[in-house]
């Protein structure tokens, strides 16, 4: 069995690094055909599918591109789809990246519910089930695949800013993405913004849609969460191992990883998947 939307809905808003407005219209697709992006801004409207072989630039978000037409920063969309049990989506975008919202995946998620889920009886996608530990490592940042009796995800972030510090959230697909991991947003240091904008990075991101941290506390609170940061690292990660399509039969932990690291994870987890 696989799922898709009931009926399309539309978002739209600046996004977080090109910090230019772009429209979103998530629709139903063909059972089996997967969670894929068209650009409809394009000439003939490309597709670039949702998956791991299609993963370009992971600098702050990730990129998907197939040829030279690309799509950016579509963690936040593809985890909420995945959270919610969206196997099969439509994404048409008039632009070359996806709008930020609030910064988390909440307001995806809500429209998914509004929309509602229907299900087809199609054979679905087995996940991956490493038999052995996966491990990507750069220095004392890792990310790993053990095997385990169900999926879950555990993310541990650590940070000097005392208003971060040490933090840990583990989550699984049998809880509730929707309330448990969505809401958390997408945080930056007020230090690194300059330097950021000056290399072509968050000219959307603002203390609308960012938490903002600083040497004396957060510039914009209240947190949603006393782990947000946490949480919101583990919602990238749900969302770039969903370029794997069915998240694998693994426990996944993460420790001061990125973008980067998830999607390696993800690519050798795909070659053992094909062997």
């Amino acid at each position: 069995m696989v799922s898709t939307l009931k009926k399309a809905f539309e978002r739209s808003g600046v996004g977080l690094h090109l910090g230019e407005q772009t429209r979103v219209r998530v629709m139903p697709a063909e059972p089996g055909s997967g969670r894929y992006f068209v650009r409809v801004d394009l000439p003939e409207s490309p597709k670039i599918p949702a998956t791991i072989a299609a993963v370009g630039e992971t600098t702050l978000s990730t990129e998907l591109q197939a040829g030279t037409v690309k799509v950016r920063t579509v963690e936040h969309l593809l985890a909420s789809l995945v959270g919610c049990g969206i196997d099969d989506a439509r994404i048409e975008i008039d632009g070359s990246e996806l709008p930020l919202l609030d910064g988390s995946a909440l307001h995806w998620c809500q429209a998914i519910a509004a929309s509602g889920i229907v299900t087809h009886s199609h054979t679905a996608v087995k996940p991956i089930t490493p038999r052995e530990p996966v491990w990507i490592r750069d220095g004392e940042s890792f990310v790993a695949a053990l095997p385990a009796p169900q999926t879950r995800f555990t993310y541990g972030i650590d940070f000097a800013y005392a208003a971060i510090g040490n933090q840990w959230h583990s989550w699984s697909p049998t809880e509730n993405f929707a309330t448990d991991i969505a809401p958390a947003r997408t945080f930056g240091f007020a230090e690194q913004i300059e330097q950021l904008q000056q290399a072509g990075l968050i000219k959307g991101g603002n203390l609308e849609n960012a938490l903002v941290c600083s040497d004396r506390g957060w510039v914009n609170p209240p947190l949603r969460f006393t782990n947000e940061p946490a949480r919101h690292k583990l919602l990238d990660l749900v969302g770039d191992l969903s370029l794997l399509g069915p998240l694998p039969a693994a426990h996944i932990i993460a420790y001061k990883a990125s973008h980067k690291l998830h999607t390696q994870l993800a690519t050798k987890l795909a070659e053992i998947g094909h062997e």
